[in-house]
């Protein structure tokens, strides 16, 4: 998945925000939590300092009475972490103490985070072999001389333990839920922009020539896309259809005119007339040359448009076959079956045709066409490979430099204007193809044209 894909801005949009929305919840619901945990537990010490406050009261001696362990056996338990303590007010002598205190004493004037709670004290406090407790105390008076302050501690390790194992297990939910929740953003995403695929197809198959319109069904929403693509379509195919309309009207209006001039001119006599008629042949190859220019650029950019390759030129060798029948030259065709040219049948009739016209004026006896076919894949352009090759006497370096140039002639001893490897040049740069001349193996010419395949 690339990074500038739809899938993944739209994946990673929903991921940050699932992280930012769980953590944030996480952290809430352990909040909420630890407060309940700290203020059960504290309502916890509340009742036993009640009930110790209760049982204190309730003595009708001076002396102050054991009240026991409080309906809690770990008040009992030596540094058990539960601890009841009765001592004088103001940091006086103890009274009275749970056996879990053993012989320690707990001074609240050490406790820290010290606040009131219902008219009761409360504080953290480090206790016997350094445990962390929480503390209530209450200072009552028993009479009118006598003032306790009554303390109850419990161990505080317990609500870090319960706390801590609630933010595990809120984690590992929560955790799992995440990646359940991207899981399903992913399979929804891929689900919801999987119409894009088929899209991105139709429009493969438009320019591979497979489709002459963009096809669907599609989704509500591409639905007027595809409308406005195959009226587009249809627009630019009206467009080529008129050029070519008013190319060929062009072509008829000035050739009229041009045959009359040239006409006059081989009719009269005269350097001058000499001079008209050089000038209008030089005007009419000119505008023929561009006119089938025009026409050709319109034809390469006719989207859709597909040619069999192995028919087209089974069809050009078997005409050469027949003009050059007198030589005995053998035209050999090696094209694979499945090959196809993007592009108009005339384009490649016209230069494959010019190619293997000059080999058979050069060859000797021998004259091979070999195609190389590699179709699109994906949004890869196919290519079509063309290689014509000849056992005549070849071209040097120089030479084939000079061979596309427009009209340059390399052998006035052959026939021809010299036009034929000028007007492939520009017919294969017109399908944005490449024209390569190169020795072949028989000795000869090789000539490889590459052009679009669908």
């Amino acid at each position: 998945m690339r990074r500038n894909s739809l899938s993944f801005r739209l994946i990673a949009a929903a991921t940050l925000w699932s992280v930012v929305a769980l953590v944030v919840a996480g952290l809430i619901l352990t909040s909420l939590y630890k407060q309940t945990v700290e203020q059960a537990f504290d309502e916890r010490l509340s009742v036993y300092l009640r009930t110790l406050v209760g049982n204190l009261a309730s003595q009708e001696t001076d002396e102050l009475a054991d009240p026991g362990n409080l309906g809690e056996p770990r008040f009992e338990l030596t540094y058990s972490g539960w601890y009841w303590q009765v001592r004088g007010a103001d940091g006086g002598p103890v009274v009275l103490a749970s056996k879990s205190l053993f012989t320690d004493i707990l001074d609240l004037k050490k406790a820290r985070d010290r606040r009131d709670v219902n008219g009761m004290t409360a504080g953290a406090l480090v206790g016997p072999d350094n445990q962390a407790l929480r503390v209530l105390s209450l200072t009552v008076a028993l009479g009118d001389d006598r003032r306790y302050d009554v303390l109850v501690a419990g161990d505080a390790g317990e609500t870090a333990e319960q706390i801590q194992s609630f933010r595990w297990s809120v984690f590992l939910t929560l955790s799992v839920f995440g990646l359940g929740l991207i899981l399903a953003t992913t399979a929804q995403t891929r689900w919801g922009l999987r119409p894009l695929d088929k899209v991105r197809s139709a429009l493969a198959a438009l320019r591979s020539g497979k489709e002459a319109r963009f096809e669907g069904p599609f989704p509500a929403e591409i639905e007027p896309l595809a409308k406005e693509l195959n009226a587009l379509l249809e627009s630019n195919q009206q467009i080529i259809e008129r050029a070519r309309t008013q190319v060929g009207n062009l072509a008829h209006a000035l050739k009229t005119p041009l045959s009359v001039i040239t006409n006059e001119a081989r009719a009269g006599s005269g350097p001058l007339a000499e001079k008209v008629a050089e000038q209008a042949e030089i005007m009419r190859m000119q505008v023929n040359h561009y006119l089938d220019r025009a026409q050709i650029a319109a034809r390469s950019k006719v989207i859709g448009v597909v040619t069999d390759v192995l028919p087209a030129v089974n069809s050009l060798a078997r005409a050469m076959r027949r003009i050059h029948e007198d030589r005995g030259l053998e035209i050999t065709v090696s094209v694979p079956e499945a090959a196809r040219f993007l592009g108009e049948k005339q384009d490649l009739e016209e230069i494959a045709g010019n190619l293997v016209d000059n080999a058979c004026k050069w060859a000797k006896s021998q004259v091979v066409i070999t195609a190389e076919y590699q179709p699109p894949k994906d949004a890869e352009r196919g290519e079509l490979k063309l290689l014509i090759d000849d056992d005549g006497p070849g071209l040097t370096a120089e030479q084939r430099e000079q061979a596309t140039r427009r009209g340059r002639r390399l052998d006035e001893t052959k026939p021809g204007s010299g036009l034929g490897l000028s007007i492939v040049t520009e017919l294969v740069q017109l399908y944005d193809g490449r024209l390569e001349l190169d020795r072949a193996p028989q000795g000869g010419l090789r000539v490889v044209v590459i052009l679009p395949a669908a």
